[in-house]
């Protein structure tokens, strides 16, 4: 029998933890006693902690043969493939972007506010891997959204902090209520949200399902950052603080690409391209988000279009697995998930910490542009070296992480042997080759004789943001070398999405 208060604690405990932090830090701060933002930044780790131990718990028992399900009231929610994938990402990337913030962070206002946020975002996207039903996966997303709202805007003084906050509200919104549009057609057709019974009544829905999956794909790509549906990324990545740049862009677009996949993937007895439409989105946000990073002079914008790309190359293996019933097509999208996830978390973190060091910690908000990182490595040789890293896993250099997750989304292309697939294989692949004229020029400068004024006169960096770089560093070149040591991960995924597609 499943342990009861363990599963559900998983999903519960980020929850429960937010409300704590905040209110313990506003009461202490308002009395004056400093110790108590460091007692609510303890309460923050141990609360990913001990979830990550709690994952660690359902995890074994899940392996061991106990059932991975479980209901809710009515609402079941199980620990398949996908959501197992999700979850350890966004428990191993959350766990380090906290504790990354604790200096980062340490000298703003409201911080108490930035780790109860922090925590509910966790927890919501727990929620979106764990729910098996399609309207309580769109309360977590709606959940997730209006959390990270509230810290892309976290610099509030900060006009264009305002602005992207806007941008992404707006547009979020118009996404979430064309997705419960969606899930209302569904929902009209066969009176069900349960994944269990919309899989097996799918065939029955006709138009209703075609509307309906169409609202789906739609709402849900805003927030996974389909072209033409990105415009909110750039200025949110770029203004919101570095930790949360790196969760935006490693976490929270994938989570809207796991509930856009996951409704697609209910649909299969309905019949359509929808394989196809995907590999077509993939090829536009590849092409597109390459030609605006080339053109960007601040770091982070820089970083937030790349997500575009390689947005793009998750959706394309995913694509290929819909369209040609391709394991190898599937499990590299996911394989690229969780690499990117790990490779933009440090490219993120890394420059992040070059942004506090040269700007934050001076008071001032100056974006970090590639000029300021002329000579990095001369005084901050760590962060130069976990932001090479970064930048040249990011463009599929081998024996890092992002080759391997490529080639395999690659290799399952051509593996279908048809012309037009061989064809969007040779674009991908030259568009990941074009990726390097941007990622290859921060290396270089990164590494010049000389020195820009603001490394010059940058202040000593904290080290306990080293922490989480070097052990992102380690991941990006240990999965390079051992790309099989997340066949768990992926491979469970794989098989959770064709299963429901194809069966």
């Amino acid at each position: 029998m499943i342990n009861e208060p363990l599963y559900t604690g998983m999903i519960a405990l980020p929850f429960l933890a937010a409300p704590l932090v905040y209110l313990f830090g506003r009461l202490t701060a308002r009395k004056g006693q400093k110790w108590g933002i460091v007692l609510t930044r303890t309460i923050a780790v141990a609360a990913l902690l001990a979830d990550i131990f709690l994952w660690y718990l359902n995890v074994r028992n899940a392996f061991g043969g106990n059932s991975p399900s479980l209901y809710i009231g009515m609402v079941l929610v199980r620990l398949d493939g996908i959501g197992l994938l999700l979850t350890s990402v966004t428990l191993l990337l959350g766990l380090l972007v906290t504790i990354f913030s604790i200096p980062y962070m340490a000298n703003e206002a409201n911080e108490e506010k930035f780790y109860a946020l922090l925590l509910m975002s966790i927890g919501s996207i727990i929620g979106i891997g764990f729910t098996q039903d399609l309207f309580n996966m769109w309360i977590f997303f709606e959940a997730m959204a209006i959390s990270t709202y509230f810290l892309v805007t976290f610099y509030n003084e900060q006009p264009a902090s305002l602005e992207a906050g806007i941008k992404y509200l707006v547009q979020s919104a118009v996404g979430s209520a064309l997705a419960l549009f969606g899930i209302a057609a569904i929902l009209a057709g066969i009176g069900s949200t349960d994944f269990s019974n919309i899989w097996q009544l799918s065939g029955s829905l006709g138009g209703l399902g075609t509307i309906g999956i169409v609202l789906m794909i739609v709402g849900f790509g805003v927030k996974a950052a389909l072209v033409p549906m990105h415009t909110w990324l750039p200025d949110a990545h770029s203004q919101a603080p570095s930790g949360i740049s790196a969760m935006l862009s490693g976490i929270v677009i994938e989570a809207g690409l796991i509930a856009m996949i996951r409704s697609i993937s209910l649909m299969g007895k309905l019949g359509g391209s929808w394989g196809f439409i995907l590999i077509g989105f993939a090829c536009l946000n590849i092409l597109v988000g390459n030609l605006l990073a080339l053109r960007q002079t601040e770091v982070k914008r820089l970083l937030a279009f790349s997500s575009l790309a390689h947005m793009g190359y998750m959706v394309f293996g995913l694509g290929i697995g819909l369209a040609f019933s391709s394991g190898d097509g599937g499990a590299g999208g996911f394989f690229h998930l969780i690499t990117h996830a790990l490779m933009k978390g440090l490219a993120f973190l890394a420059a992040g910490a070059l942004l506090y060091t040269l700007h934050l910690s001076k008071g001032s908000h100056k974006a970090l542009t590639l000029d300021d990182l002329n000579g990095a490595s001369r005084k901050y040789p760590l962060m130069a070296i976990g932001l090479s890293v970064a930048v040249l896993a990011l463009g599929g250099i081998p024996t890092f992480a992002g080759f391997m997750s490529k080639w395999l989304i690659l290799l399952a292309g051509a593996e279908t042997r048809n012309a037009w697939m061989l064809a969007a294989v040779v674009f991908v692949g030259l568009n990941s080759v074009l990726s390097l004229a941007y990622y290859a020029p921060i290396v270089n400068r990164l590494f010049k004789r000389e020195t820009s004024p603001a490394v010059e006169q940058g202040s000593k960096m904290p080290w306990l943001m080293a922490v989480p770089v070097v052990v992102l560093v380690l991941l990006t070149i240990l999965i390079g070398v051992w790309p099989t040591s997340l066949e768990m991960f992926y491979g469970n995924a794989v098989n959770t999405l064709l299963t429901f597609y194809f069966s």
